[in-house]
């Protein structure tokens, strides 16, 4: 499961002239919000170097915005750009749809073990 989910994300990417990174980069800011540079480094392993230049990337397909932080206008947060998300949706529908079927037909207490299994799994 996991390689196929690596692989279809590996393919949307080359699809949208996108990096594996890059794909990597736009899960976290839809799973997190908005983050630093320096956090998406710390999440990723990734440089800083290497951090700034996909967040460049990014930025120019339009998937990204670099925002001053209004508590703290020192700080930067990169953010999906507006739309991006309604670019990426059309490649993800057909999962979405899979994992919303398979995840209808288990009652509460499957769910609720499943949430639970996920949840150990996940680094901390």
């Amino acid at each position: 499961m996991i390689a196929s989910v690596v692989l279809h994300n590996h393919a949307v990417a080359q699809e949208l002239g996108l990096g594996a990174s890059d794909s990597q980069f736009l899960t976290l800011l839809d799973v997190h919000g908005p983050l630093t540079p320096g956090r998406l480094a710390a999440l990723t392993g990734l440089s800083t170097g290497t951090v700034t230049g996909v967040v460049d990337r990014l930025e120019r397909a339009g998937f990204v915005e670099r925002v001053r932080d209004a508590g703290d206008r020192r700080r930067v947060l990169v953010t999906p750009a507006e739309g991006a998300g309604a670019v990426l949706a059309p490649h993800y529908r057909e999962q979405a749809e899979h994992l919303d079927a398979v995840l209808a037909r288990r009652d509460d207490d499957e769910l609720r073990v499943i949430a639970a299994f996920l949840a150990e799994l996940a680094p901390r």
